[in-house]
């Protein structure tokens, strides 16, 4: 009786977490040690608060934050992909809870006083309400959906790195 009844606490609760896990449905695919982002080369595991990912035919890419993503995203023939390449899953950290989330559902602000890896980023949340949250807090400047980051923004964004980069040499 006490089996019993133990296999139907753990069953519970096995059942309960699958079904209240915020990740559920969403590949927790660890990044590998050696990973370095699809477009600069850095190595990402380094930076786990900025990794993102997408799946493509070329296999799991990986990313050092959402700016290297979405320039990869708009000409991924840049960086070794197809121009007409199916992206099937893109992954995204919310930044206040680290969960992986659907990059196409994300808000994301830009301008704010936080930095990744390679400067200014569009920085990820699930949620409105912490994106509008952030961008108060963080000095941020607008709040863009996945859909209104244009290929033109990315490189503006990346631009400004480049100037940054050239004025501390």
């Amino acid at each position: 009786m006490k089996t019993l009844n133990l296999a139907l606490v753990v069953s519970f609760l096995f059942i309960s977490l699958s079904l209240t896990s915020p990740s559920r449905g969403l590949s927790e695919t660890a990044v590998p040690d050696d990973a370095r982002c699809s477009v600069c080369g850095m190595m990402v595991a380094k930076y786990p608060v900025w990794v993102t990912r997408l799946t493509s035919p070329r296999g799991e890419l990986f990313f050092d934050g959402v700016k290297d993503m979405m320039a990869y995203y708009h000409n991924p023939e840049m960086y070794g992909g197809q121009h007409d390449e199916q992206v099937t899953n893109i992954l995204v950290r919310d930044y206040y809870s680290q969960k992986w989330i659907d990059g196409t559902k994300a808000y994301f602000v830009t301008g704010s006083d936080v930095l990744g890896p390679m400067g200014h980023e569009f920085i990820p949340f699930e949620t409105m309400d912490a994106a509008q949250s952030f961008e108060k807090d963080h000095h941020g400047k607008s709040i863009l959906t996945f859909e209104s980051i244009s290929a033109e923004m990315v490189m503006e964004m990346k631009k400004g790195h480049m100037k940054k980069k050239m004025m501390m040499q």
